[in-house]
């Protein structure tokens, strides 16, 4: 299913939960992000609304690597024919630029953003007390490496998502934040099982899919 329909379930989701519980500015804007943000957190494993601006910034990384290295090879070539001079750290830097901008994947490259920003998430957890922060930003920056539709559309990743916003909502003191977001994963789990690839809800034990056809 589109990320925009995930996305869109997902900010329903959280405006009837601002409208359920007492209003304030800061509690509203807190439900329809967690929500919206934990509609679309399942697709982190793949090209996703959540990733498309990182994806699109991995693939100028390595045209970069590429292009770059070949220029530099151009330099240092020149420079060699026209002085002799060889300059072997420069020559080895290239080499391996050069290789891993022709080897790597974009797809590779964007994970390890990702994978990135979890690890900066996981260290402000850590810095400023923050479980949750540690739990979100470990799952984020393992979700990028798994198979697309695997493990983050299991059960056991929508209670580890769980227990992530149940810490959020404690150190938040915000009711139902764990309610918001473990609903908004769900329907992100539920909404896919209504299509012909279905979801693997019961993975590895049940590999499977599981599929419901309206």
């Amino acid at each position: 299913m589109k990320g925009s329909t995930h996305l869109a379930i997902g900010t329903v989701i959280g405006i009837a939960a601002a409208m359920y519980h007492p209003f304030s500015v800061h509690n509203t804007a807190l439900y329809i992000a967690v929500s919206a943000f934990s509609a679309l957190s399942a697709d982190l494993d793949g090209n996703s609304i959540l990733s498309s601006r990182i994806g699109k910034f991995s693939k100028q990384i390595r045209q970069l690597l590429v292009w770059g290295s070949l220029i530099l090879t151009s330099v240092l070539t020149f420079l060699f024919l026209y002085d002799q001079s060889f300059h072997a750290e420069y020559s080895i830097v290239c080499l391996i630029a050069l290789l891993f901008g022709f080897i790597t994947k974009e797809g590779m490259i964007r994970n390890a953003l990702i994978s990135a920003i979890g690890g900066l998430l996981m260290y402000g957890g850590w810095h400023f007390n923050m479980n949750w922060l540690i739990g979100l930003g470990l799952f984020i920056a393992w979700a990028p490496w798994l198979k697309h539709r695997g493990m983050t559309h299991t059960v056991w990743a929508l209670c580890i998502w769980g227990m992530i916003s149940y810490s959020m909502e404690q150190q938040l003191q915000v009711d139902g934040l764990m309610a918001v977001a473990t609903t908004s994963y769900l329907s992100h789990l539920l909404a896919d099982t209504l299509t012909p690839q279905g979801v693997k809800w019961l993975y590895p034990l049940y590999k499977r899919s599981i599929k419901l056809r309206l």
